[in-house]
């Protein structure tokens, strides 16, 4: 059986929050946050995996210390198989030709003093590719993403945010790379442009064999397009597995939570809601036990004090709670 295209194992990310005079003075013998800690999961080739979690639950600071932009204070990062922590620059800089990042916000992270064409084409200067024809390599990654040649001379103001979004897939498709890491593709998109923004990466995943890393707070999105999921919660993946799997037995009740924030598209459809309570903690201050209890609505007192073990509920379908719902979403 081949490798996975991106295989992470207890993987933590570490920041410090206090100088060395600080947390002496303090007392403080450690004075970091974890921003992750003990994150594993596999992304096959050719799939797409959903990380979902609300704002501060780690999931850039993961996608960050995946493209070598964050340090990691243990675990692994295999790509093609390969341990790819710790490498120098210079040592990273080709792994980086075969992974993109395509960033949240699809007009504001890209340069107002760039045409597209530059936009799309900068990669190849980037990477010392001198040898490409930059018009010719525009126009063949706009084809790819269904833009005309003729929005090459634009600038991103003149763009629609679906045409800023498309812009940044073509710019991540430059080099073809095998992995793609999406952060929050579809925010700020109409419900219809949203779904051609899927739609087309679930094109590229088949036509290109890409594997892709949708960072999400919004779980409808990952139900459209991943192969697989996991939901995150202050830097731990709580529950993960297969998206139909997870979607159709979830057992954790934050996964249940992040899914009754959501309007169900079929009105006939019986969900038990499960309402989220509070803000999500600070790290600075991380919870004892189980971290989402003081937010659970099924909280006892194990859960204040022991953190739970992971538990199988499937082939390949895993999750952290003590007490965890029934298949229908009922505790």
């Amino acid at each position: 059986m081949a490798s996975p295209l991106l295989q992470i194992n207890d993987l933590r990310v570490r920041f410090r929050v206090k100088g060395a005079a600080r947390a002496l003075i303090d007392r403080d013998p450690d004075p970091f946050i974890d921003a992750v800690l003990g994150v594993s999961l596999n992304l096959e080739e050719g799939k797409i995996y959903g990380l979902v979690g609300e704002s501060g639950s780690g999931k850039t600071s993961l996608a960050r210390a995946i493209i070598g932009l964050n340090p990691v204070h243990s675990g692994t990062i295999l790509f093609k198989g390969e341990d790819i922590v710790g490498r120098s620059e210079g040592a990273y800089k080709p792994v980086r030709r075969q992974m993109a990042m395509m960033f949240q916000d699809p007009v504001g992270s890209l340069s107002p003093r760039l045409t597209v064409r530059s936009l799309i084409t900068e990669p190849f200067k980037v990477h010392g590719l001198s040898d490409r024809d930059l018009r010719i390599e525009a126009n063949r990654l706009l084809e790819m993403v269904n833009l005309p040649q003729s929005l090459a001379g634009y600038y991103p103001h003149q763009l629609s945010g679906g045409q800023a979004r498309r812009v940044g897939v073509a710019r991540a498709l430059a080099l073809d790379p095998e992995l793609i890491i999406a952060d929050e593709p579809t925010a700020g998109l109409d419900v219809s442009v949203q779904g051609e923004i899927l739609n087309l990466m679930g094109r590229l995943k088949e036509e290109l064999g890409l594997g892709f890393l949708i960072i999400t707070h919004n779980l409808a999105v990952v139900r459209h397009v991943s192969d697989r999921m996991a939901i995150m919660y202050l830097g731990r993946l709580l529950e993960k597995g297969p998206t139909d799997e997870v979607f159709a037995h979830m057992r954790h009740p934050y996964t249940h939570a992040l899914l009754s924030a959501h309007p169900n598209p079929d009105p006939d459809a019986e969900l038990d809601r499960v309402e989220l309570t509070g803000d999500v903690p600070s790290l600075l201050d991380r919870p004892r036990g189980c971290e989402f209890h003081t937010r659970c609505p099924f909280t006892r007192d194990r859960c204040r004090t022991e953190f739970p073990e992971e538990t199988s509920a499937a082939p390949d379908h895993v999750f952290h709670c003590h007490y965890p719902l029934v298949h229908d979403g009922r505790g």
